[in-house]
């Protein structure tokens, strides 16, 4: 039985599982969560009732969790491209950015997401307020901490960048990352660029009009 997929194209972390899977041509099949998808829903919930996706069900084993689904994937169904490196050291500082793209980039992007779908003009403007504030600060961080690197972590695609090809992506769309840190916007226009990347974008395209902060005519 092949590897099954939960989850939904435009969603920033079943995008995340899907560069490791194009990364290493793994093969697995696709279950799109959605309206016209209810029974695909239902096994989901099934399996995983805390109702987040994705869900990677492998045989009768679901794992879940973006970080833990990508080092099981390399422990049970590894590829040419090494995403943790053997390293311990090595290792720590890749799950270390990996948390950081997902909790310092990501979630605020989430904060400002849920205040546009609040529906309340106040709540929108407060949240998007307090995500700016905080990518800020981390795309600051981040100009430093990637100069002269071609990847997060070094000359290696890891599961750092995993996360951080959809928590950039969106970002920019939050608060465009400005032409004053050029090592940044370099590295997401990097990013774009990869053909595990790169095709988890186009999948997702058709779904643009969900972003209630409105998706920008690029990318």
């Amino acid at each position: 039985m092949s590897l099954l997929l939960y989850g939904h194209p435009f969603s920033s972390y079943t995008q995340k599982v899907l560069i490791a899977l194009y990364e290493n041509a793994t093969p697995f099949q696709f279950r799109m969560l959605g309206p016209d998808t209810p029974q695909n829903a239902a096994e989901w919930l099934r399996r995983w009732p805390l109702r987040k996706f994705p869900l990677l069900v492998d045989g009768e084993r679901g794992v879940v969790e973006t970080s833990i689904i990508i080092e099981y994937l390399q422990q049970a169904h590894g590829g040419p491209v090494c995403l943790l490196p053997d390293d311990p050291a090595a290792a720590l500082d890749v799950r270390f950015l990996d948390r950081f793209f997902d909790l310092h980039v990501m979630t605020p992007v989430q904060h400002a997401v849920g205040g546009a779908l609040s529906g309340d003009d106040g709540k929108r403007r407060e949240a998007l307020a307090t995500a700016v504030e905080r990518l800020e600060l981390a795309y600051a961080w981040l100009e430093e901490q990637l100069a002269g690197r071609h990847w997060a972590c070094g000359d290696a695609f890891t599961l750092a960048d995993c996360a951080a090809a959809p928590a950039l992506f969106y970002a920019d769309w939050t608060h465009r990352i400005p032409d004053t840190l050029p090592v940044l916007g370099g590295y997401r226009a990097r990013l774009l660029a990869r053909p595990s990347f790169a095709r988890a974008v186009e999948e997702a395209r058709p779904y643009r009009t969900l972003f209630p902060l409105g998706a920008p005519d690029r990318d």
